[in-house]
């Protein structure tokens, strides 16, 4: 993001007329949630969260980006929890430990942090399919199995990030999927250069690929974003809904297999 000349007091005026201990608590809370994040993109593959720094800062940039990060951290976890209308830049100030100057400086407005949240997320989001996809040393098979895992560890942890996504895409999906190279990523992988020749051979039924990605994404993912009802309907505890999951792990690459062979 381009920076903007540092205004008169530079971003320590965020601490100006905050009582000192109110301030040390809310950036150890931010720290805690931007240490949270950073665990998950490495447990996870998904480095498109949170872009890595190679070199050691001055004391400045230091400070620039450690608010900054701290900022859209904050920002992220309101947006995932109370949606972009009932997210406040005030609310999303005093999470972050700063003022709703300093806020402004650094994104002018609520539209252009959660244009820049969102981008990263989903970019991340598609970097995970794009790491499984592009895998030339695994089948077909093997990586419905390593795409299954991986979205379910990352769903466990974040449960909010479907409905984020998917909630957010209807605003402007194809900007969005153009953005993030969402069609790379279905369509001109080394996964579809592998299913289109198992197609040829007569490996699998010859069915759109889109098809597969459905089946795969929607039987992975949808579970999240309809637990509530899920639980609900069904009287689950939560615990239960997570066994089931787990479950999923070993279900769903069967269950794809399946699909894999029916003839129309």
């Amino acid at each position: 993001m381009k920076r903007k000349q540092t205004p008169p007091g530079g971003p320590t005026r965020a601490l100006i007329g905050r009582p000192r201990r109110e301030t040390s608590e809310a950036f150890t809370a931010a720290d805690a949630e931007l240490t949270e994040l950073t665990e998950l993109t490495e447990l996870t593959g998904l480095t498109g969260l949170i872009e890595p720094k190679r070199k050691k800062p001055n004391l400045k940039q230091l400070i620039d980006v450690t608010t900054e990060e701290r900022i859209m951290v904050s920002a992220r976890n309101l947006f995932m929890k109370h949606g972009y209308a009932a997210t406040r830049t005030r609310d999303i100030a005093e999470a972050s430990g700063v003022n709703l100057a300093l806020l402004n400086y650094y994104f002018r407005t609520k539209e252009n942090l959660f244009a820049q949240i969102m981008t990263e997320t989903l970019s991340g989001f598609m970097m995970g399919m794009k790491m499984v996809f592009n895998n030339e040393q695994t089948s077909l098979y093997e990586k419905v199995t390593l795409f299954v895992n991986r979205y379910i560890d990352l769903l466990a942890l974040q449960p909010d990030l479907p409905l984020f996504i998917f909630s957010s895409l209807r605003t402007n999906p194809l900007k969005l999927s153009q953005k993030v190279g969402a069609r790379d990523v279905f369509l001109k992988s080394h996964f579809t250069t592998q299913y289109n020749a198992a197609v040829k051979d007569g490996s699998i039924s010859e069915l759109p690929i889109m098809h597969f990605v459905m089946n795969l994404v929607g039987m992975t993912v949808f579970p999240f974003v309809a637990r509530p009802m899920l639980e609900a309907v069904g009287n689950l505890a939560p615990n239960t809904f997570d066994k089931m999951m787990q479950e999923r792990r070993a279900l769903i690459p069967v269950w794809i297999e399946a699909l894999m062979n029916v003839q129309l």
